[in-house]
């Protein structure tokens, strides 16, 4: 099977993680506020981990095999992460879209029902998550595209229960909360193709978009996740799973190479 093609399936089973996640509605399960800060912030610390470790390390090591500069490979990543952070803030700001908690944010949504800006929301987030998993595996490192899954999956989890159980709050049947939530994550292959197609257009796409998928998921971990996991009084908690995550992470990526 071709890296391209492993990189889409992946990015997809990050994404079908979103699914998973809400499967407590279907039996009407509910978690407790402290137990999800402390799993969202356990997911965060997974995500910045693999920022580092899997993104911008190898990114790094990209860019100055291809330039044999460091500083020039330093300024690469700078500016990836910079475009990467950017284009996320530019959508957070631009497309309607709301949050459960914070409320509308971006254009005037007009006509949209409310559903449908929950959908763009979470279509903001996942999105660039797909891409980092196929730029991950467009680099030609399966080990180091497997270990982006694995994180961004973690993640993934909790996003779909959150955002399942939310719509339940709102009155919708079980079967409909738990098809939107995974409907939400169904946009990480789409991601994910487009990461790995434009890695295997030219090899010097592969330090600018390891940078920029890095930059696009530490502005959405610094920009909503931790945020929500420090509103509801159990930010001691969300600290320590984002540690634990953190930790968790970084030694599985430096001990799977």
């Amino acid at each position: 099977m071709s890296v391209i093609w492993i990189g889409i399936l992946a990015s997809l089973g990050a994404g079908l993680m979103t699914g998973a996640g809400a499967i407590p509605v279907l039996f009407d399960k509910s978690m407790s506020k402290r137990t999800y800060d402390m799993l969202l912030g356990f997911a965060a610390g997974v995500m910045i981990s693999a920022s580092f470790f899997s993104l911008l390390m190898p990114g790094l090591g990209a860019a100055e095999v291809l330039y044999e500069s460091k500083w020039l490979s330093a300024l690469i990543a700078a500016a990836g992460v910079a475009l990467g952070a950017g284009l996320v803030a530019v959508l957070n700001e631009t497309l309607p879209h709301e949050h459960f908690v914070t409320g509308p944010e971006g254009a005037d949504p007009g006509a949209l029902s409310k559903i449908w800006l929950f959908v763009i929301a979470i279509t903001i987030h996942n999105f660039p998550e797909g891409m980092a998993v196929g730029i991950g595996f467009g680099g030609g490192n399966v080990t180091n595209g497997m270990s982006l899954a694995t994180g961004i999956g973690l993640q993934n989890a909790p996003e779909g229960l959150a955002v399942a159980v939310a719509l339940r709050g709102q009155g919708y049947g079980r079967l409909r909360s738990f098809g939107l939530a995974l409907l939400t994550g169904l946009i990480e292959p789409v991601g994910g193709a487009l990461g790995v197609g434009l890695v295997h257009v030219s090899v010097h796409v592969l330090p600018w978009g390891l940078s920029f998928a890095a930059g696009a998921m530490l502005y959405i971990i610094s920009h909503e996740i931790i945020p929500e996991t420090h509103r509801n009084g159990y930010q001691n908690y969300a600290t320590a799973g984002l540690l634990t995550g953190l930790i968790l992470m970084m030694v599985l990526d430096v001990a799977l190479g």
